[in-house]
């Protein structure tokens, strides 16, 4: 019997799990649970009310959430060496890719382009305090301006003008959650660098379909949304 993903079309965080059950060859029913994550019966499932979540019983409290988490519970149980490398060194790669993704390259990119996406701030921001709509605006291109400097440590550091992270020839689950969230750069003025278009074609390219189903919906999402917005501006 398949597992259930709970999962939200548009979102670059479900498209990193989306798109990697599909190359893992790992058996899932896709559930759209938008605007049901804060309700009581998901909530009484998964508290931190977010997606994307894996419901199976083989997790102690039934249901595993974030999305890199799920990839590397997933690509360690099954053994798959090239998505998520048991050579501690390159694993050690893969982590920290991942680890930066999250913690410091993601926060930023919520900042430039969820207001243009319509999806919810963080409590704290700008973007969600009484602030008119110059102010976050201004707060939003802020945090575009200040994307070019965390994104070319990418290819300065990990490689990825040139090839996949973790140095082997096909990619990794950390290649998954970053090609994924480079998507959303195209919902800013500056769009998507050169070596990120190339980059996510590669990952595209040696993914198949597995890749190009699931960014199909985020880039439907962006190119609507986004592109209102910005031609109202």
């Amino acid at each position: 019997m398949a597992m259930k993903l709970n999962m939200l079309p548009p979102s670059v965080n479900n498209m990193s799990v989306r798109v990697f059950v599909r190359a893992a060859g790992i058996p899932v029913e896709e559930e759209n649970v938008w605007g049901q994550t804060q309700g009581e019966e998901y909530l009484s499932k998964y508290p931190p009310g977010l997606t994307p979540t894996i419901e199976s019983d083989e997790f102690p409290q039934g249901v595993l959430g974030e999305s890199c988490a799920v990839m590397m519970y997933f690509a360690t149980r099954e053994g798959l060496d090239d998505l998520y490398p048991t050579d501690l060194g390159k694993r050690a790669m893969v982590d920290a890719a991942n680890f930066y993704t999250l913690s410091i390259l993601y926060p930023l990119m919520a900042r430039a382009t969820y207001p243009r996406l319509g999806f919810s701030g963080y409590p704290g921001e700008v973007s969600t305090s009484d602030a008119d709509d110059d102010a976050k605006e201004a707060a939003r291109k802020s945090a575009e301006e200040a994307l070019p400097k965390i994104l070319d440590v990418y290819p300065a550091y990990w490689g990825t003008d040139k090839g996949f992270i973790g140095g082997g020839d096909k990619p990794t689950i950390a290649d998954i959650r970053l090609a994924a969230t480079l998507e959303f750069l195209a919902a800013t003025d500056t769009g998507i660098p050169g070596w990120a278009k190339d980059y996510i074609g590669r990952v595209e390219s040696a993914l198949g379909d597995a890749y190009s189903e699931p960014a199909g919906d985020v880039r439907g999402y962006v190119a609507q949304t986004a592109g209102d917005v910005v031609a109202a501006s």
